[in-house]
C-alpha cells in the first residue's frame, strides 16, 4: 500500500518512520534501506516499509505485512500483503504519528492507495469459494 504524505515536515522521511516503531534494515547486497516494525516477539510477521519517494512537497513510502521469510536463497518473493485490514489499520497509525511533523497549516494531508491487483490470499479464497 502505498502512502502519500503531502506538505512540509519538521523531520525527514527516515526519522518519522523511526518515531513510529520502526526499525532500519540495511540489506548489504542491495544497498537498500527499509523499515521494519514486529507484531509480536518472533522475527516474523512483520510491517515492512520503503521510503519511494522523499521531495520537498511530498514523501511516498510502500507499506506491506511480510507473513514470513523468503523459502530461498537469493529470492525476494515472500508472503507480503500490501492490502486488507492489518495493512489499512497501520497506514493510519503510520498517518496519525507523522501528522505531528507538519510545519504548516493543511499540511498533513494524507492518501492511501492499495495496489491494482488482488492480493494472492484473495484470489486464492476466491478460487476455492
Amino acid at each position: 500500500m502505498k502512502i502519500f504524505l503531502k506538505g512540509k515536515f519538521s523531520k525527514i522521511g527516515r526519522d518519522m518512520i523511526r518515531r513510529c516503531g520502526y526499525g532500519e534494515i540495511r540489506d548489504y547486497r542491495s544497498g537498500e534501506t527499509s523499515y521494519a516494525r514486529r507484531l509480536g516477539s518472533s522475527f516474523y510477521p512483520r510491517f515492512h516499509v520503503y521510503i519511494n519517494s522523499e521531495r520537498p512537497e511530498e514523501t511516498v513510502l510502500n507499506l506491506h505485512l511480510d507473513q514470513r521469510q523468503t523459502r530461498y536463497e537469493g529470492q525476494t518473493a515472500h508472503s507480503g500483503e500490501y492490502d486488507g485490514e492489518l495493512v489499512e489499520n497501520e497506514a493510519r497509525r503510520i498517518k496519525d504519528e507523522i501528522r505531528q511533523f507538519a510545519i504548516e497549516s493543511g499540511s498533513s494531508e494524507t492518501k492511501t492507495t492499495a495496489p491494482d491487483e488482488e492480493s494472492f490470499w484473495k484470489k486464492f479464497w476466491q478460487k476455492l469459494g
